[in-house]
């Protein structure tokens, strides 16, 4: 391992920054700790792309830990609404009130404490504290781990605890050492993992740019930087089946609230049936007695079919999720009146109102085509 490497990383990456990296982001260059967690939470598994749209709104939205632990829910699910991962989401609310009620609504600036906050790892701590409190904190994201397991040579599954181990000992080495380049530092190593050696197509394979690391990189000198890091084979993600009922009475539709630790958990959505294995397409239409008693097991029967005679086949909409596929068949169902439901989880919604749920991405798509088409809005 070359120590020359780990003394000199943190002061040529610097160095590199202030001609390559990114500049202009609007969480850049902020102190905040509110505003910092709120970015780093949003940015992973979300596109920069998203984010630079996503991230100002729900700002603007609650603007500082005291509004957005005072928000309902609801609400934060709603703004948060495409863009997946809704168990994000769920911990920023739960975070906010904790720090609220534990910390006198400051963010405490030691990242082991950060730790203890609802949905804050040790690399988002780490973060939080190099730029909102110039503490020497490493950050090891996957970028980080990318970059870390090329440089050294690392080999072996970033999974396992050994070489993850390995990692954050590399992370913190190369740390500066002086605390207030941590800002800059940390937002360069970002901007080195997602501009310049990335997954696919870092920029020492082609020849437009020259990498500062090009000549100590173990990647680099073996030809391994594809290679590296290791990567585990994944198997095959499972498919499912599931039949959501779209009943409309009038303008309005009936949405279920979901569990908080199911998938889309807190979201607002269609009822649906238990999920099953994938299976060829159906040969008979269910009934609509048999729809509504897998979609909907907990209301009596009776009321509901009374006023749903029938229930039309709509499209089938695929999902991918990160570890597996859902295929939703939709069934129209009109009813000739509205059916009071016996469950709190259930909510009748006008169309013009649908914007104000939080929604699965998929439903929104689909509940906004139908809004439109009757005037309504779903816009958020």
């Amino acid at each position: 391992m070359s120590k020359t490497l780990i003394t000199t990383f943190s002061e040529n990456l610097i160095a590199w920054h202030a001609r390559s990296g990114r500049s202009g982001l609007p969480w850049q260059g902020n102190r905040d700790p509110y505003a910092v967690w709120v970015s780093e939470v949003m940015l992973q598994q979300t596109q920069v792309a998203t984010v630079l749209e996503r991230y100002p709104r729900f700002m603007k939205r609650f603007p500082t830990v005291q509004k957005l632990a005072k928000a309902h829910i609801d609400d934060v699910l709603a703004e948060w609404a495409g863009l997946g991962y809704y168990s994000r989401a769920r911990n920023l609310h739960a975070c906010a009130q904790q720090v609220m009620k534990e910390f006198g609504g400051q963010f405490p600036s030691d990242p082991v404490m950060l730790e203890q906050l609802k949905g804050i790892g040790r690399s988002t701590a780490g973060a939080i504290a190099a730029f909102a409190f110039h503490k020497r904190a490493p950050i090891l994201d996957a970028n980080v781990k990318r970059i870390l397991a090329r440089l050294f040579g690392v080999e072996g599954a970033m999974q396992e605890k050994v070489i993850n181990d390995r990692l954050w000992k590399l992370a913190t080495d190369i740390l500066p050492v002086k605390p207030k380049d941590m800002p800059v530092y940390t937002q360069a190593l970002m901007d080195f993992g997602a501009t310049w050696c990335t997954a696919r197509k870092p920029v020492c394979l082609g020849h437009e740019k020259k990498c500062p690391f090009e000549k100590s990189c173990q990647a680099n000198l073996s030809n391994q930087v594809l290679s590296l890091p290791q990567k585990i084979v994944k198997a095959k993600s499972p498919e499912f089946d599931c039949d959501m009922l779209l009943i409309r009475s009038g303008n309005s539709i009936l949405l279920q609230k979901r569990p908080s630790k199911a998938i889309w958990g807190g979201l607002w959505s269609l009822p649906e049936s238990v999920w099953v294995a994938k299976s060829p397409s159906r040969k008979t239409t269910p009934s609509i007695q048999n729809l509504f008693a897998a979609a909907l097991p907990e209301e009596k029967a009776s009321p509901w079919l009374r006023v749903c005679k029938t229930a039309q086949a709509g499209p089938q909409i695929k999902h991918v999720f990160t570890h597996r596929r859902l295929w939703m068949q939709i069934w129209y169902v009109s009813t000739s009146k509205l059916v009071e439901p016996g469950n709190e989880k259930l909510k009748w919604v006008p169309l013009k109102q649908l914007g104000r749920y939080g929604l699965p991405q998929p439903i929104k798509v689909l509940l906004q085509g139908l809004s439109l088409a009757r005037g309504g809005d779903l816009k958020n």
